[in-house]
């Protein structure tokens, strides 16, 4: 199960009471106060750990306290100290105060560590207040109280390449040709019902992190369809893959007016989603009728569309190389963009 998003109450350990005693042994009846300091209370970190993909133990479990600190004892002996809880989040954690909705931290890397909540100090004993004028104190301090919050975890899925469309235009059987990704895919609306992740390899040892976002609809950004639960996740990404479907199915949108709905729910979902690098890409041009349906979709659009066909993994290499040299502006030198790349089989029909 897929979970992006949780609520949760965090507390740290109270710090242990200072202890009153006085020191009596054999041959030291009057030895004075020896009372020590309570431990100190354990704090609450949030980590950025490898291996973990949702929130889904957050969804479950809101309470999260860590361990308090002991008691000081006799014999100027330090309670001990109560154990740090550490919360093991995914990478792309957006961690919020509930109830001032100021950003804490943002986890974008993988091993970072904030401390949530710091544990109370441990209270002095009477050993503590002895002074020459007061040499038998039995005053001590108790612990001091935990820091605790309520927090909103947001995750953010961080990865390359943003795969965008309309239901159906491909991007689940596109994202398990370029990876080992194996996505649900089937001939209807909605089969990717959560975001889904694939690492495709290049030669030369280079990588792309893909994310397959769920199919937008007209009216996503106001919750129409799977709505915007998912929307967020394109925010990470640094290029959008918009896929369209050369030849939909009859009653579905044009692929002219397929590219415009989505680029309008993506600008009124947030505004940085319009600006952010974008590679137009045309799927199913091995369907008949499909040479002249690219022809009229380049006429419509104001940027070259890449033709592929991810079921017949055609024009799949100069995609990638496509897709890597705009991430090269972001990994390294800039290098020119393939703005358009036409398949042998298809050059033809043009």
């Amino acid at each position: 199960m897929f979970i992006d998003q949780a609520e949760i109450y965090v507390r740290a350990g109270n710090g242990g009471h200072g202890c009153v005693s006085f020191r009596r042994e054999r041959c030291m009846p009057k030895g004075g106060p020896d009372g020590g300091t309570g431990g100190h209370g354990g704090s609450v970190y949030a980590v950025a750990a490898d291996g973990v993909d949702t929130l889904l133990d957050f969804s479950g479990r809101h309470h999260w306290i860590a361990e308090n600190g002991r008691p000081g004892s006799g014999r100027e002996r330090t309670g001990r100290a109560g154990n740090d809880l550490i919360l093991e989040l995914p990478a792309g954690t957006l961690i919020y105060d509930r109830d001032t909705d100021l950003l804490i931290k943002d986890l974008n890397e993988t091993g970072q560590r904030i401390c949530l909540a710091e544990g109370g100090a441990g209270g002095r004993g009477n050993r503590s207040f002895a002074t020459p004028t007061h040499q038998t104190p039995r005053e001590a301090e108790p612990g001091m109280p935990g820091r605790q919050r309520r927090l909103r975890l947001e995750l953010k899925l961080i990865a390359d390449i943003g795969l965008v469309g309309l239901p159906n235009a491909g991007k689940s059987t596109l994202l398990s040709c370029l990876s080992r990704a194996r996505p649900k895919i089937a001939p209807y609306p909605f089969t990717t019902r959560r975001p889904q992740l694939g690492i495709a390899e290049l030669s030369g040892f280079r990588r792309m992190v893909i994310a397959d976002i769920p199919g937008l609809v007209e009216g996503a950004h106001q919750g129409a369809g799977l709505g915007d639960e998912f929307l967020r996740h394109i925010e990470r990404t640094r290029v959008i893959v918009h896929l369209i479907d050369i030849c939909p199915p009859h009653g579905a949108p044009a692929p002219a007016e397929a590219y415009r709905i989505v680029r309008e729910e993506l600008a009124r979902f947030s505004p940085r989603l319009a600006e952010k690098d974008e590679l137009i890409v045309a799927n199913k041009i091995d369907l008949s009728g499909a040479g002249e349906a690219l022809r009229q979709l380049r006429d419509d659009l104001p940027a070259p569309a890449m033709p592929i066909s991810a079921a017949a993994r055609r024009g799949l290499n100069d995609l990638e190389e496509a897709m890597w040299r705009l991430l090269a502006r972001y990994k390294g030198p800039a290098a020119p963009l393939i703005a358009e790349v036409t398949p042998p089989h298809m050059r033809n029909a043009q």
